[in-house]
């Protein structure tokens, strides 16, 4: 039989998780406020808004239900709108159904830990975040966590990708980060995000056991300066300018992704070379390219 999967925030890495599991067999409807956006994809569109109880009452009936939202600035208002706030009111709507979801998958952050010295983390590390953001989206996930409902968090780590090209805009301006003290980044591509989400989904419809939390990053915590020297290299650009801070302090930090390729899960872009490499090309940013332009 067909399964459903209802994506709540269905925005660029909902959208290319609902073609795959379209393209599996699954019926597919996304929730956003723009649904024109949705024309083409093969994905069921459907009004979302998170703070209106009726609306979520209309939503439909879901094997698996994917909260993807995102808040619309970064301030905290916004995130205990979208994450806490939200997610609770999802879980709520849906949880005293005939016939509840499956499985409920809250998409979070490794915003949420506060290691901040280039220590290692997993799943099992401490959970201290010292800002706001990780505090709500902490929130968040443990109440997913706590409910009835069979859930599983996944934190993702820096997200690039197409049109998430900032790191080698800055690169090709020649400003590049200091080697030292090293910042150790993390990072995963647009693309695995949805490949991740797609194999953990299908574990569930499969009945094969899920953590409660999983680590998405990709398998190379490089220091910042290493991902944008090589960029450079590719660009071929002479950094001539050293940012001093390019990343806050609570971000350095080396995430642990063994549990997620424990599970099966084979990174398409396993480290940043590969994943930039493909940005570069298809963004049309190396100079061959542009030779040919």
């Amino acid at each position: 039989m067909k399964k459903t999967t209802l994506i709540l925030g269905c925005g660029d890495i909902g959208t290319q998780l609902g073609k795959q599991l379209s393209d599996a067999g699954h019926r597919v409807i996304g929730g956003r406020r723009n649904v024109a956006a949705l024309d083409g994809t093969g994905i069921e569109p459907v009004a979302l808004d998170v703070t209106d109880e009726a609306a979520l009452a209309a939503l439909p009936d879901a094997d698996i239900l994917v909260y993807a939202v995102t808040a619309d600035r970064f301030e905290e208002a916004a995130y205990e709108a979208a994450y806490p706030q939200g997610l609770k009111a999802v879980i709520q709507a849906f949880s005293g159904r005939e016939k509840p979801p499956q499985h409920v998958f809250f998409v979070s952050s490794t915003s949420v830990y506060g290691q901040q010295e280039g220590e290692e983390v997993d799943e099992t590390s401490a959970t201290e975040p010292s800002g706001f953001s990780g505090t709500l989206m902490r929130e968040a996930e443990q109440a997913l966590l706590d409910n009835e409902l069979a859930g599983t968090v996944v934190r993702f780590s820096g997200i690039y990708g197409p049109g998430r090209d900032r790191l080698i805009r800055q690169v090709s301006e020649g400003r590049i980060a200091a080697a030292n003290p090293p910042m150790y980044s993390n990072r995963i591509h647009r693309d695995d995000c949805a490949g991740v989400m797609a194999h953990l989904i299908q574990r569930a419809v499969d009945g094969k056991s899920l953590e409660p939390v999983y680590l998405a990053s990709d398998s190379d915590s490089a220091p910042l300066h290493e991902v944008m020297a090589w960029i450079a290299k590719r660009l071929k650009v002479e950094a001539n300018e050293v940012i001093q801070s390019p990343l806050r302090r609570r971000s350095s930090k080396r995430c642990n992704n063994a549990r997620l390729l424990e599970s099966g899960y084979a990174f398409r872009y396993p480290t940043f070379r590969e994943g930039y490499e493909d940005v570069l090309q298809q963004g049309g940013f190396l100079a061959s390219d542009k030779a040919k332009a």
